[in-house]
């Protein structure tokens, strides 16, 4: 209860993460690369090492108390899975390795299954690759079209246009709920209950909003959402895509093995229910529990208030980068209380390429990501070759951004210098 009621989370967490104590190039380590994986707390540790030290096991398949251990551990991951997303049923939570796998399985499944010739699918052109390159595939092979949402003149989701590419032939809107590059929150009920009113399915992409604040997927009406583990506090090699139950249910499987079987004969097989149906083979389960365990800690603080402290975060972050000169920031701008964005600032300065500044930002100890950020397409738009990204957690702090600051401008008046 301390923590929740404490207005700076980080204050009272950091502790919690061994990792963030620690020196880079001898300076202390400032984590700013949380869109891409966050790190990871004790509690999560311990959680996957008990699991292998202790109750390692294969899950569903053995009557000894270990498998046992196992399972339960495994099962009761899924059930706050579906408690942190307000799932309507645990057999709505499929396992997976990541949300790239998730997505496949929506695109391989049920796109091959449903999709035909001229059936139109919408996507936005801020998408992260992996909500996209599977469309491309599965429009390859079905004749699909796919149209894409554009942007508005302050880099947000063109919602206008999107009324005006739906139609009777919309079969599916694919959409990310945060931009990874421009941190737009995009307006996923408004775009649901659009898709839903031609008939058309929806699916989100929430890697950037399930870790940082409260999603109801009842209350989104949305038809799946993906998430990955590794960028809400749990490891690495899972994540999970949540579905409407009556759509898994019409859904062929995807992998074929064991586990997602109930009979197997020589000339054919039944598949089994629900969520195991697409959960072929060993699953990896010490990460599966390492992710409840992450739901916990979450959920122990609060979505509420992580978002809440985020926004004073981004506030804080807009401010100070306002200072630094030269800077080209992509995406909409917060308000002064850090609402209407993520905690994060896609950035490019004048003349020095965004590789070269993370490198000079990495030796004193500040970790920022540079790249196109799996979403080469919007660069291309935003006409930037790439661009650096500084993105926040909760751990982080406003002594966080200070430092960050004064390296950024450090950097840019020495690559300055080099040019005079």
């Amino acid at each position: 209860m301390t923590i929740i009621q404490e207005k700076n989370i980080a204050d009272k967490v950091r502790s919690d993460f061994p990792i963030l104590n620690q020196k880079i190039h001898d300076k202390p380590l400032i984590y700013l690369d949380n869109a891409a994986t966050s790190q990871k707390p004790e509690a999560v540790l311990k959680a996957l090492q008990q699991y292998y030290e202790y109750d390692n096991a294969n899950v569903h398949r053995g009557a000894h108390t270990l498998s046992v251990r196992a399972t339960e551990g495994y099962e009761a991951a899924r059930n706050k899975v579906a408690k942190l997303i307000n799932a309507a049923s645990r057999q709505e939570i499929i396992y997976t390795r990541n949300a790239t796998e998730a997505i496949n399985i929506v695109a391989y499944s049920w796109g091959l299954t449903n999709l035909k010739a001229g059936d139109e699918i919408i996507l936005t052109v801020m998408e992260h690759h992996s909500n996209l390159v599977p469309w491309r595939i599965i429009a390859e092979r079905t004749g699909a079209i796919i149209k894409y949402v554009g942007l508005t003149e302050t880099e947000t989701f063109d919602l206008e246009q999107y009324k005006t590419l739906l139609s009777e032939r919309t079969k599916l809107v694919a959409v990310v709920h945060i931009s990874n590059t421009l941190g737009c929150i995009n307006p996923v009920e408004e775009i649901v209950t659009l898709a839903h009113q031609v008939g058309a399915k929806v699916l989100i992409d929430a890697c950037q909003s399930v870790p940082h604040f409260p999603i109801n997927v009842q209350q989104i009406d949305c038809d799946w959402l993906v998430a990955s583990g590794h960028k809400m506090c749990a490891p690495t090699g899972i994540g999970f895509l949540y579905g409407k139950k009556e759509i898994l249910d019409a859904m062929p499987p995807f992998f074929g093995g064991g586990e997602m079987i109930a009979d197997v004969y020589l000339d054919h097989f039944t598949s089994n229910e629900l969520p195991h149906k697409f959960e072929a083979g060993t699953p990896a389960i010490g990460e599966a529990i390492a992710l409840g365990a992450a739901v916990d800690y979450l959920m122990g603080l609060g979505m509420d208030n992580i978002h809440a402290y985020e926004e004073e975060l981004t506030a804080y972050l807009f401010k100070k980068l306002a200072d630094v000169p030269k800077l080209r920031i992509y995406g909409p701008k917060p308000t002064t209380e850090g609402k209407g964005r993520a905690a994060l600032a896609s950035f490019n300065v004048e003349n020095i390429h965004a590789s070269d500044l993370s490198t000079l930002l990495d030796h004193e100890g500040i970790a920022i990501r540079s790249g196109h950020h799996c979403t080469q397409p919007l660069h291309r738009l935003l006409e930037a070759s790439g661009s650096a990204r500084a993105s926040l957690y909760f751990y982080n702090t406003r002594e966080d951004i200070d430092r960050f600051i004064v390296a950024l401008q450090d950097t840019i008046d020495f690559f300055g210098s080099m040019m005079d």
